[in-house]
């Protein structure tokens, strides 16, 4: 039995991706200091600071820097205070919401 080695082509890539839009309460925020394990401050749109943290199932799923584009889900209980990170958004994303009318906090 023979194993194939490098030969794979690549897909090629797509032209567009989707953006995850906010919904219902959920708020972007930019990421304004990480303060380990794997909590942030966030400076959200609707105009308050919330300590965020990213859930168990997407912990290794993204990798978050300072002054990156965020959406939070603000938590039932302390909602102005902590809320959870469900998305990380790339630098091409920041001028597509900014068209469609998003408020993004600086």
């Amino acid at each position: 039995m023979q194993y194939r080695r490098g030969n794979f082509k690549k897909k090629p890539e797509a032209e567009f991706h989707r953006i995850v839009m906010p919904r219902d309460n959920e708020v972007i925020g930019v990421v304004t200091k990480a303060s380990g394990a794997s909590k942030f401050i966030v400076q959200c749109s609707d105009r308050f600071e919330r300590v965020c943290s990213i859930p168990g199932r997407l912990k290794r799923r993204f990798w978050i820097k300072e002054n990156d584009l965020v959406l939070v889900k603000p938590w039932a209980v302390q909602g102005n205070e902590r809320g959870d990170i469900v998305w990380r958004y790339s630098i091409m994303d920041r001028d597509t919401l900014k068209q469609r009318g998003f408020e993004i906090p600086m």
